[in-house]
């Protein structure tokens, strides 16, 4: 079953219209709904490596322009539209933290976005809500998700022949082994969490205000 359906979704990966499937969700990841493109994009790359770093690119412009469309909906439709679709994504409640973050942090806080758990569509409307400088905010997107997605473009293009033959050959390990790394990735997060708290109290003020509050 897990080989049909890794051949499912290669077969799927490297169909004529996936790119723009890929396209899709990289924007919505930014302003619809938080769907990170990342695991779809790494799927494409090791279907077809000799595009990978177009996809790496038409992923990155997508994000950005996806990140603009939620800078909008948080600058001029925040009431109307930007309060419902945090709402409905349960992100209402991370709302006040995210501004906090961008107030104390600014420019760094969206360009190391990766390596922090804040969805990306949460940032680009509290970024538009506290009216934070839109050029700064595309330049430092464009740095961020650029980064990350032409990392995965590269690697794939120079590595995926010889990745692929082995995820062909090795699959049922790799998924157990990818399960192992997870949980005690988990595990361990949940164990050194309460000695990690630097940054969040610096923003532990704001967690319990509602959207909007004054701490914005």
């Amino acid at each position: 079953m897990l080989r049909r359906l890794y051949d499912w979704t290669m077969a799927k990966a490297a169909h004529p219209r996936a790119e723009l499937w890929l396209a899709f969700f990289a924007f919505a990841d930014g302003g619809l709904f938080p769907f990170p493109p990342h695991p779809l994009l790494a799927l494409m790359c090791l279907a077809a490596p000799n595009k990978a770093v177009r996809l790496a690119l038409v992923t990155t412009v997508a994000s950005v322009a996806g990140g603009l469309l939620g800078y909008g909906i948080g600058h001029f439709v925040y009431q109307a539209v930007g309060a419902q679709l945090l709402s409905v994504l349960g992100l209402t409640a991370k709302f006040p933290t995210a501004a906090c973050y961008l107030n104390a942090y600014g420019t760094e806080i969206i360009v190391f976005k990766a390596a922090t758990p804040i969805p990306f569509l949460l940032l680009s409307v509290t970024a538009g809500f506290i009216a934070f400088p839109v050029l700064t905010f595309a330049a430092a997107s464009l740095v961020s998700r650029g980064v990350i997605f032409l990392t995965i473009g590269v690697l794939f293009r120079v590595f995926g022949p010889p990745i692929k033959a082995f995820i062909d050959r090795y699959l049922a390990w790799l998924v157990a082994a990818f399960v192992v790394v997870v949980l005690s990735g988990y595990i361990a997060f949940s164990i050194l969490s309460g000695g990690t708290k630097v940054t969040h109290d610096k923003c532990a003020h704001v967690a319990g205000l509602p959207a909007g509050a004054s701490a914005i």
